[in-house]
């Protein structure tokens, strides 16, 4: 009976209990793909990882699902990945390879402990959103910024409100917003540096995500290009309250014109509970 063992953990977050979780089992080798989606499925998180022998050079080859399909690349996993391998192998930086590319992850530590993370995402190609007017009805919302959609493997739509409270107050008919669209839908809300995001995408089996690593990226490069903040301005992004999963992340676009040359990531992760599956 083959044992696959695994590691929770809480990401965007430096406390337990908070954050996105994450499972990482930390040796795939020779669990198929059915049985990969079957584990994520059963486990109900966000995401779940399975680590594999690199083939392009990094430290190791990671495959993500949500509790509905596999991706190429997704924030929470690559950043709680980075923290669950790095740790043992004293790394200042790990890269791991996902079905968007080598992504590096840099590693700052207090002591011996992980500390925080950025990692350079894919950078993102973006155009408007076609279905933007029936998304704004269905929402029930109107959009101080033009509404469009960002790819970097997974896709993300943006909807800029007028408050962090309008943000808050959202309750989307989940099985109408599934019908409409199948991009991640993303409601924020915010200023200067400070900004506060929401994310639904029911047709991932994620109603409301805690928090959205590969959307904080293309939020910080739609608020450069829309003159909100400049290159290099560290934003701090706060999700998952509205589901009792209080995450913090932060994210960075650098580029000039409208040219866009790195897209960073960071946030902090906590492991707090190991297991295994016997099956």
């Amino acid at each position: 009976m083959p044992t696959l063992r695994y590691v929770v953990a809480d990401v965007f977050t430096d406390r337990p209990l908070a954050g996105n979780q994450l499972a990482v089992f930390t040796d795939g080798r020779g669990v198929d793909d059915e049985t990969m989606q079957a584990l994520a499925r059963e486990l109900k998180f966000s995401e779940t990882v399975f680590v594999l022998p690199p083939s392009e050079g990094g430290h190791a080859r990671i495959r993500l699902f949500t509790p509905s399909r596999e991706l190429p690349f997704a924030g929470h996993p690559v950043l709680g990945s980075a923290f669950v391998l790095a740790a043992p192998l004293q790394l200042g930086e790990i890269r791991l390879e996902t079905g968007a590319g080598v992504v590096p992850v840099v590693l700052e530590r207090e002591g011996a402990r992980i500390s925080f993370g950025w990692m350079s995402q894919p950078i993102p190609s973006w155009e408007p959103f076609a279905q933007a007017d029936e998304l704004l009805a269905l929402l029930g919302v109107e959009s101080e910024l033009p509404v469009e959609v960002y790819d970097l493997g997974p896709t993300h739509v943006y909807i800029a409100l007028s408050s962090e409270e309008e943000v808050a107050e959202l309750q989307p008919d989940f099985g109408a917003l599934a019908r409409l669209t199948d991009v991640g839908v993303n409601c924020f809300a915010g200023a200067r540096l400070r900004w506060k995001t929401r994310m639904f995408a029911p047709t991932f089996g994620v109603p409301e995500d805690p928090a959205t690593g590969s959307a904080a990226g293309p939020l910080a490069v739609h608020l450069v290009r829309h003159g909100r903040i400049g290159f290099g301005d560290e934003i701090e992004i706060s999700q998952g309250v509205e589901i009792g999963r209080p995450s913090t992340l932060h994210a960075r676009a650098f580029g000039e014109g409208d040219r866009i040359d790195r897209v960073e990531v960071g946030g902090s992760a906590v492991v707090v509970a190991r297991g295994e599956f016997r099956i």
